[in-house]
């Protein structure tokens, strides 16, 4: 819980203080890669030596560079910004809805699909706290690859905890004479290894293109990397503590009625 306040907190401050940093995806407007010899005022270098600019749909000036060449030129109305920001948040929702009901029906409980839903809302704060916090201090934006980074790390943190759930379902079903708690450590012990060859294998990859990758896809591939620590970290740390917890209250109600 103290790790977890630890990065929750900053982020949810940030959110409500500050938000996020909306990308010309949702807010509408324009941007334009150009290639120059000279450096462009306000652009955003790239690593191959072009410049990015980014345009409020009320800006229609293209600032003089010389001699330029003009590699992208990209333009979202703000009636398609709102529409694809509404989608996205019904897109989540759904997703959320689904993946309670897939989980409570396949382990025949509502607890184990509360605690998954729980761990997952945990790693969506968290990058999306993280990238609340890069935006008002780095001037980071949010776009639809960011979205993209979204909807992965919550297939990635649901699947890590289902492999635990998995194996704590089958230690129930053997009827293994231990306490629950018990049950979960040795359930855990067993899959962690696993987890973490998976997590870090995904790690490695993802370090290589955030170094390597280039400027258009770097904030993509973070938000996938503090995705993918953060789903690790949950499955273990956030989903079954929770179900302990749950289970720790039940036999606690249950002793006090009778």
């Amino acid at each position: 819980m103290i790790i977890s306040g630890l990065v929750l907190v900053p982020g949810i401050y940030s959110l409500i203080r500050w938000g996020v940093k909306p990308a010309i995806d949702f807010t509408g407007g324009t941007l334009v890669e150009i290639k120059s010899d000279k450096n462009i005022p306000g652009g955003q270098k790239t690593s191959t030596g072009t410049y990015i600019l980014r345009f409020a749909k009320d800006d229609e000036k293209i600032p003089a560079t010389g001699t330029a060449e003009i590699i992208r030129n990209e333009t979202v109305g703000p009636i398609l910004g709102a529409e694809l920001l509404k989608k996205t948040v019904t897109a989540a929702i759904i997703a959320i809805a689904a993946i309670l009901l897939y989980v409570a029906y396949a382990f025949k409980n509502f607890k184990f699909g509360i605690s998954a839903v729980i761990a997952l809302i945990h790693d969506l704060l968290v990058v999306v706290g993280c990238f609340s916090l890069l935006g008002h201090f780095l001037g980071v934006e949010v776009d639809t690859l960011f979205v993209t980074a979204i909807l992965t790390t919550m297939s990635f943190s649901v699947h890590d905890t289902i492999v635990v759930f998995d194996r704590i379902r089958e230690k129930l079903k053997r009827g293994d004479r231990l306490r629950f708690e018990e049950l979960c450590d040795q359930a855990l012990t067993e899959t962690i290894g696993r987890s973490a060859a998976n997590s870090f294998t995904i790690v490695f990859m993802l370090l290589a293109l955030a170094l390597l990758g280039g400027e258009t896809i770097r904030w993509f591939v973070i938000a996938l990397l503090i995705g993918t620590v953060s789903g690790t970290y949950s499955s273990p740390f956030v989903a079954t503590p929770i179900l302990i917890l749950w289970n720790r209250w039940e036999k606690r109600k249950l002793k006090d009625k009778n």
